[in-house]
């Protein structure tokens, strides 16, 4: 099977130049990706339906074409052609637009089995430019892809048929037979055969199964020597864990999530055989940032820096805020750095950078330019890390030798997904609240009821609170949800004529979207008419409401993400949710909402409902490509992990002869990304 990812697909009868240049666009090169490129859908073609009146739907139909085509003439060069086919029981109208051949294809009086969807008007029965078979052919499963113009499925079916013939009599299986007995899982032949062309619903599930399993923990295995080869350098030492120092010297106590992180942290950094290379994952408000400080103080007090880099310069004027209280009783200099300040004051910073004045040094972009030079920096952190590319994050560890790295996430991820998602870091969770934090109450009301939410906004605005109103964004033509524009300016008119309200949305400039932030944490607006941009924002801990309107269009996670900007102090917070979509699925959601705050029950259901689109829509985290395996897929992701523990177990560095193609495996699927793995 590898040696077919070196043949061309060139090599396979009936595909020349032009055809290849089409399955270049689908990122199918050779016959090895061509086997690879699997079925998205299924058409059932196992049971015949005959003609009724009342057929509707996606449907089978066994019939003979009754009546021959007549083609007719339509505007800009198109045609349409229109025939009949009938059976014992009715008839129906087949209608193809633009295909001058269908009339050639498809003889008059002869049977053929038809597949696609009936529909009905006053005139009767019509199939628009159904699939069709003679009849005769296997009915059964049929494969159907994903295409592109000049593509035709029929034609993927006979060159998919080709490739399979290419396939060895004794195809080489990557996995070991030790893992396909424990897993139960059949052979590499017979998956990739079934998989395309399956002779029952069992054996297509088999073979989906055994396929999802291999490319699952492929993806696993990978990622593990990617994280075990990550940073092999020597780290910087750390000599003395002042940690409990830190923690005695808060205001509050500390929740044991985070005095567990602090501790996994601190055996890193003073431990650790490499730098530290972890991520502190926890909800909106659990207290990362204290976890973050409490790292930051030992390394300051063994004499060397530390770098706090927040996406936005109000982020980390906060965190400089936050910071500098942590230790106004003790001898560490907290400076801040940020692209907006003026060149003397950046000059100035920057020198007690440079001399080792500053120990801990908080800022944005501008900590990661040229200018910018450490005394001796030791450790790195990132706040939101999903906002920072691979590369900036690289940049800020350059700026000093075997730096250890600490991120940090309010973005809920599924437990399961965590090894897949971080795969090149090792994980902290933190799942308590602080004591005091007031649970925000979620309410879903239809649009009947908004009047009287923003009666119940005005009066805890004139309570002395704040207040959000979050709209989704607008895509052109959709001229029923909320626009944040035009929304803002009919509250400021009709609504709340007499309260300063102010707006923020994607499109605006970095400066004006600072600014507005800066006056509603300042307490100068009111109320904030926002769209997601707000999702990752300043902590005001003032804001007591927030109403997301047309709620149904968010994800779960985003709307959990979005409620985390209340609550924040100790005032009881709401959150109320509209939307007038009464579909079964949009309730469900909303409803998961309204019933738990826990960021990582909602992360799993987000899951669960919508795919993995969410957390990896952007690619942003390099993971490869996956041709069938859905990260959703609970049960096989961990069936996938266990199995790659037992491989790791038999082989520690899978130098093993026995896992030579697993190897391979995991060559061509991080190829993709840039990543070598040797």
């Amino acid at each position: 099977m590898a040696s077919l990812f070196e043949l061309p697909i060139t090599h396979i009868k009936g595909i020349g130049e032009n055809t290849a240049q089409l399955f270049h666009k689908l990122g199918v090169y050779s016959v090895g990706q061509l086997l690879c490129y699997y079925p998205r859908t299924y058409e059932d073609w196992s049971n015949p339906v005959p003609i009724t009146p009342f057929l509707e739907g996606n449907v089978l139909i066994k019939a003979r074409l009754s009546a021959h085509f007549i083609t007719s003439r339509l505007t800009a060069g198109r045609f349409i052609s229109k025939a009949q086919i009938s059976d014992d029981s009715g008839s129906v109208e087949l209608i193809y637009f633009n295909n001058k051949y269908i009339s050639s294809m498809l003889k008059e009086g002869e049977e053929y089995y038809f597949f696609g969807k009936v529909e009905r008007d006053l005139s009767g029965l019509k199939m628009i430019a159904p699939t069709f078979s003679p009849v005769g052919n296997a009915l059964g499963l049929h494969p159907v892809y994903s295409l592109t113009a000049g593509l035709t499925n029929k034609n993927v079916q006979r060159f998919m048929k080709e490739a399979i013939k290419l396939l060895p009599e004794k195809v080489n299986d990557p996995l070991p037979s030790f893992i396909r007995q424990k897993y139960k899982l059949c052979n590499l032949k017979d998956a990739m055969i079934s998989i395309h062309f399956p002779k029952s619903l069992g054996d297509m599930q088999k073979a989906r199964f055994r396929l999802t399993f291999e490319e699952l923990l492929t993806l696993n295995l990978g990622l593990r020597m990617i994280k075990s080869h990550k940073n092999t350098s020597i780290p910087i030492h750390i000599p003395k864990d002042f940690s409990q120092e830190f923690v005695e010297k808060l205001p509050f106590t500390p929740t044991n999530a985070q005095l567990n992180a602090i501790k996994d942290c601190m055996q890193d950094i003073t431990k650790g055989k490499y730098p530290m290379n972890r991520l502190i994952q926890g909800d909106v408000g659990s207290g990362k940032t204290a976890v973050s400080a409490a790292v930051c103080y030992s390394v300051a007090k063994c004499g060397l820096q530390s770098a706090f880099m927040a996406p936005t310069e109000i982020l980390a004027e906060q965190h400089f805020k936050t910071l500098t209280k942590f230790f106004e009783n003790s001898d560490i200099r907290v400076v801040l750095l940020t692209g907006s300040m003026k060149d003397s004051q950046k000059k100035n910073t920057r020198k007690m950078i440079e001399s080792g004045e500053a120990q801990i040094v908080v800022g944005t972009h501008a900590l990661i330019t040229d200018k910018t030079v450490f005394y001796n920096l030791a450790l790195a952190v990132t706040d939101e890390q999903h906002r920072f590319g691979v590369a900036q994050r690289t940049k800020l560890l350059s700026k000093g030798n075997s730096v250890h790295l600490l991120v940090m996430s309010a973005t809920p991820i599924p437990r399961t997904m965590g090894l897949v998602l971080y795969g090149d870091l090792d994980v902290s969770v933190i799942d308590e609240l602080p004591k005091g934090r007031q649970k925000i109450k979620t309410m879903l009301i239809d649009s009947s009821k908004r009047e009287r939410a923003f009666n119940f906004i005005r009066s805890e605005i004139e309570a002395g609170r704040q207040a959000y109103i979050v709209c989704p964004l607008v895509e052109e033509g959709e001229l029923s949800l909320a626009s944040a524009e035009e929304y803002a300016a009919e509250l400021m008119l009709s609504k709340f004529p007499d309260l300063p309200v102010g707006i923020i949305h994607g499109k605006m400039k970095s400066a004006d979207k600072e600014s507005t932030m800066r006056k509603f944490a300042e307490g100068e607006i009111k109320l904030l008419v926002a769209t997601t941009v707000i999702e990752v924002g300043v902590d005001v801990p003032n804001a007591s409401v927030m109403m997301i309107e047309n709620a149904e269009r968010f994800g779960l996670s985003q709307l959990h993400q979005l409620r985390g900007r209340v609550g924040r102090g100790s005032l009881s917070s709401y959150c109320i949710l509209v939307s007038d979509n009464k579909s079964e699925e949009s309730a469900r959601r909303l409803s998961i909402m309204c019933s738990t705050d826990n960021g990582f029950v909602i992360a799993d259901e987000d899951l669960k409902l919508r795919g993995p689109g969410d957390f990896f829509g952007s690619r942003q985290h390099g993971l490869p490509q996956l041709n069938i395996a859905d990260l959703s897929d609970f049960s096989t992701l961990f069936e996938s992990s266990q199995a790659a523990m037992d491989i790791l177990d038999f082989s520690p560095d899978m130098s093993s002869p026995e896992l030579k193609g697993l190897r391979g495996n995991i060559k061509r699927l991080f190829k993709t990304t840039g990543t070598q793995i040797n």
